[in-house]
């Protein structure tokens, strides 16, 4: 069992995502997701050239596919932290469509905000009707 939190897809979309997988550890604190933006077309064929896990450099630590017509996951989507009294956040850095915990709204409108997390809380990433759907488990673990 993992020591840190984990990321759990609730949706085939979101497996995919996660590079066909049904979880992802989340292995650092803030954690930050965004859309893999690099294409390349190979054979005439439209392709993702996908990034797995952030750099230095970098402005995520996991990147997810969005191949969707109209695109729910931004660039530079959000962000999971620990607050310095110990709590969970999700933090919208600011992107189109926002996201959703538990039913709260965070971001949108390239407007930042935060929604308290917990264990077992559902993320929508995108609108509120986005196939992008996890869950966290063990953030206790970490208070």
């Amino acid at each position: 069992m993992a020591d840190w939190p984990l990321l759990i897809a609730l949706t085939d979309e979101a497996k995919l995502a996660l590079g066909d997988r049904e979880y992802f550890e989340i292995d650092c604190l803030p954690f930050r997701i965004g859309r893999e933006s690099r294409v390349a077309m190979v054979n005439g064929e439209l392709l993702y050239m996908e990034r797995r896990k952030g750099g230095a450099d970098s402005n995520n630590d996991l990147y997810l596919i969005d191949d969707a017509e109209l695109l729910n996951i931004s660039r530079e989507h959000l962000r999971i932290e620990k607050t310095s009294k110990g709590e969970f956040r999700v933090y919208d850095r600011g992107s189109a469509c926002g996201t959703h915990v538990d039913g709260q709204s965070a971001g949108g409108h390239d407007k930042k905000g935060w929604v308290s997390l917990h264990d077992d809380s559902e993320i929508i990433i995108g609108q509120r009707n986005s196939p992008y759907r996890f869950t966290i488990k063990h953030l206790d673990r970490l208070r």
